[in-house]
């Protein structure tokens, strides 16, 4: 896709070439001062009840009298913030999406100025458009003509305009890879699958990759993360990708991701239904991968470390099994009440490797708990840190990226539940605060450094009708990289509790 920023002033709008013209209104009246032949052409939509000046509501007009563009799409946003903004867009574009305009104008209506936010917003709007999956379905649709898009500014904000477009497409560039990588099916991308990714990924943008096989891993001492792999023919991989963009002294950004590309649960095996959306258990590595993509675009100057536990958890004659005490790497012994409490296994042992590297912070992405979905729904992610300076930078990252999350408790009482007869932890508690319960569990394989665990399997695919990968939190962890090296938000306090 191609962004561009194309100047202009509200009343000459009418005079844009484009395929296509998108008017975003964030009030309840006309801009008065919008060209004439568009402002009536909205006029009069409204009065004969064909427009309502009400979020989501769009008017379609082809070959608008006296607008040059030869379709027109009139967008309410209800409101004049970003999502509202982002929102409209997307209603807007899904007008077009079956068109043939290929060239598409956007201009915010009314007295606010178009930002970076907003040009940020609308490559996101347009990626989220415009996707289609085709990996194993060469039925789909083709893509949508829509390919280049304009956003409508002053002269004055040509250049925030310019730096918004181009951070967008690189996270939407992420997004996209995330989505991809999660929305294939588990015999499609594998562990080994998704490393050949990773190491693709290293030769397109440079970054240095390391793949270690279930030999390896057993020889590290990763007992935990191999326990979960021991029941699956597939073979595990433990995937390190390394972005570079200062100096070799500098403390990197540490991000770790759960990836189970298939969780049938093993022995304490799962429910038949929906269990085909559980090739989305590996939504935490996605979302590193599509990050190092977006980072490795945008070049800021911050190292970055993502690590990847990958495999599947099978029921087999030699799975782990309900009551088994394992060794992780840590150290630590842990006791398997659930073998469908893996998600945390393969982490812990990933947190305990991540020491190495001497991470400035470290950030773990899972679709770890049900209970997570049943707390917070499918808007926001959960965010566990027992650091409020930390708290701060992820929760402001995730609303300046409209990809939010909401922190949950990590008092020292919840620890209580993971107490076990024989071993130094038991994998799960009670079904009571069972998201909590697994983020204390993370917690103890964290004292060397700053940790924050993100719990995303409310927010990290759709269901129903919609059945996807969404490609968050890639841009959260975007943010977030980018707020380290002095882009964005400035950085908190390291004050810690």
């Amino acid at each position: 896709m191609d962004f561009r920023h194309l100047v202009s002033s509200s009343d000459a709008l009418a005079s844009i070439t484009a395929d296509a013209l998108v008017v975003v209104v964030p009030g309840e009246s006309v801009d008065t001062s919008l060209d004439a032949a568009i402002r009536t052409l909205i006029d009069d939509a409204a009065a004969h009840g064909d427009f309502r000046f009400k979020a989501g509501r769009t008017l379609y007009l082809h070959r608008p009298v006296g607008v040059k563009a030869a379709r027109l799409v009139v967008v309410a946003a209800g409101g004049e913030s970003i999502k509202a903004f982002k929102a409209a867009l997307s209603h807007a574009l899904a007008a077009l999406k079956n068109l043939g305009a290929k060239h598409v104008a956007v201009v915010l209506a009314g007295d606010a100025q178009v930002g970076a936010a907003h040009a940020e917003a609308l490559a996101g709007a347009a990626a989220d458009a415009t996707y289609v999956y085709r990996h194993t379905k060469p039925s789909a649709l083709p893509a949508p003509a829509m390919a280049r898009f304009s956003l409508v500014c002053a002269k004055a904000q040509v250049r925030a305009v310019q730096q918004g477009l181009s951070r967008g497409r690189a996270i939407a560039l992420g997004v996209q890879l995330a989505r991809e990588l999660g929305n294939r099916p588990g015999n499609h991308c594998t562990p080994t699958a998704l490393a050949d990714q990773a190491k693709k990924l290293g030769r397109d943008h440079t970054l240095k990759v390391e793949v270690l096989d279930r030999k390896a891993i057993d020889k590290l001492g990763m007992g935990a993360f191999a326990a979960v792999a021991q029941g699956s023919a597939e073979s595990p991989r433990f995937i390190v990708v390394r972005y570079q963009g200062a100096a070799k002294t500098q403390a990197p950004i540490v991000l770790v991701g759960k990836g189970i590309t298939f969780d049938s649960g093993g022995i304490s095996i799962k429910p038949a239904g929906e269990m085909d959306e559980m090739k989305f258990d590996m939504g935490g590595a996605a979302s590193v991968l599509g990050t190092l993509r977006a980072v490795a675009e945008l070049k800021p100057k911050v190292n970055v470390v993502g690590i990847i536990a990958a495999c599947e958890n099978m029921p087999s004659g030699s799975a782990l099994k309900p009551g088994d005490v394992i060794t992780s790497l840590s150290g630590q012994t842990i006791e398997v009440l659930n073998t469908d409490a893996e998600g945390r296994l393969v982490l812990c042992d990933a947190l305990t490797y991540a020491e190495r590297f001497e991470p400035a912070v470290v950030v773990d992405m899972a679709t770890l708990t049900g209970a997570c979905v049943v707390a917070l729904g499918h808007h926001n992610s959960g965010l566990f840190t027992a650091d409020d300076a930390l708290a701060d930078e992820l929760l402001a990252a995730g609303r300046n990226a409209l990809d939010t999350c909401w922190r949950m408790p990590l008092e020292e009482e919840y620890d209580e539940a993971l107490k076990s007869n024989f071993a130094d932890m038991a994998n799960v508690g009670p079904r009571a605060g069972g998201a909590i319960t697994a983020a204390m569990f993370l917690r103890r394989f964290t004292a060397k450094y700053r940790w924050a665990h993100l719990d995303i399997a409310g927010t990290a695919w759709k269901s129903g009708a919609a059945k996807g990968g969404t490609g968050r939190p890639v841009p959260l962890l975007t943010h977030f990289v980018l707020s380290h090296a002095g882009w964005g938000i400035p950085l908190s306090s390291r004050r810690r509790r």
